[in-house]
């Protein structure tokens, strides 16, 4: 008997835009407005803007949000996956940890999360999160 030849692919890495892209702040504030008020809304894009760059897996994102899984086939997600492929750097995404009612709010970035989330579960997200 021979041996047969195994490919291993090496998996994709997601490369990360060093700082969130202007137009994510506007986006998460738009969302952000349905849930606080104008004023609170104001104060945590201040400081989120502020904030750090951090890292979390995709599945404990998952998991503190309650959020449904987006598949490949909506549009956005599907960009986003092109993006990954390409080797084309994502923005940050920007995240409201709810303190009060212990709820993790994904201002700006469920697609990228879901892009990302469908090549590994164990990813890395880059994020910056702020308590609320």
């Amino acid at each position: 008997m021979g041996y047969q030849s195994i490919i291993v692919k090496k998996p994709l890495s997601v490369t990360w835009l060093p700082r969130v892209e202007e137009h994510d702040y506007t986006s998460a504030k738009s969302y952000l407005r349905l849930i606080f008020s104008s004023k609170e809304v104001a104060k945590i894009i201040g400081q989120l803007k502020r904030s750090n760059i951090e890292a979390f897996k995709a599945k404990d994102l998952f998991r503190a949000s309650s959020l449904s899984l987006l598949g490949v086939s909506n549009l956005h997600v599907l960009k986003d996956t092109k993006k990954i492929k390409q080797s084309v750097a994502l923005s940050p995404l920007l995240i409201v940890a709810d303190t009060k009612n212990h709820k993790l709010i994904i201002a700006d970035g469920y697609h990228r999360l879901c892009a990302v989330y469908a090549f590994s579960e164990d990813a890395w997200i880059q994020c910056k999160i702020v308590n609320v």
